[in-house]
């Protein structure tokens, strides 16, 4: 009996939006294990069970590809419920961002800064800008707005260079001092800074 290449036994095809989720996971996928100056279109598109041609028609490039794979998959910062007091929401909030920066996508997206060129570097600057440092500023903005409100944080705390202290030291110790950002370090920056910047 002869066995057609199309039997039972082989997947289907798949299109619209489920290619696409397999083949923005094995962008992802290719990024952690070769990199980004290894990565190939036509790695990524063995990975993802499809042809090449699948992948030019969506992204032009791999540059494309990895900025949608990186956007797509980075973990959105959410909302922050309200606790009560500024010190475990801002607590609350920087748990969140050491999540983002250390999920699989936030990861990705450091290492690849650190290969590529400087004009695909800039793209991806903005996609952590995008994806992370923008979402935080508007956050902490509210939480510096309702903690004025329950009065626990001083009215004029209102100062944007204040907005960027956490993401800026958050940024900083990752970067130069290979902070992982535990549970002491998140405290220790909370009650030895912020809350005394904000109660001052």
């Amino acid at each position: 009996m002869t066995v057609s290449r199309w039997s039972a036994a082989s997947p289907g095809r798949r299109r619209g939006p489920e290619l696409e989720r397999a083949i923005l996971d094995a962008a992802l996928e290719q990024l952690g294990t070769v990199g980004w100056n290894s990565l190939t279109m036509e790695g990524v598109a063995a990975g993802a069970h499809t042809g090449k041609a699948a992948l030019y028609r969506r992204w032009p490039s791999k540059a494309d590809l990895v900025a949608e794979a990186l956007r797509t998959r980075l973990p959105p910062l959410g909302q922050i419920e309200d606790s009560g007091s500024i010190r475990e929401d801002l607590y609350a909030l920087c748990v969140r961002m050491r999540e983002v920066m250390y999920s699989r996508a936030g990861q990705a997206l450091r290492a690849v800064l650190h290969e590529c060129d400087h004009v695909n570097a800039d793209r991806f600057r903005g996609l952590i800008w995008s994806g992370l440092h923008e979402p935080a500023h508007r956050l902490i903005g509210e939480l510096l707005r309702r903690g004025i409100g329950r009065g626990d944080v001083r009215a004029d705390a209102t100062d944007p260079l204040l907005v960027d202290v956490i993401p800026a030291l958050m940024m900083y110790r990752t970067k130069v001092c290979g902070s992982e950002w535990e549970e002491a370090e998140i405290a220790e920056m909370i009650d030895g800074v912020m809350v005394p910047l904000l109660r001052a």
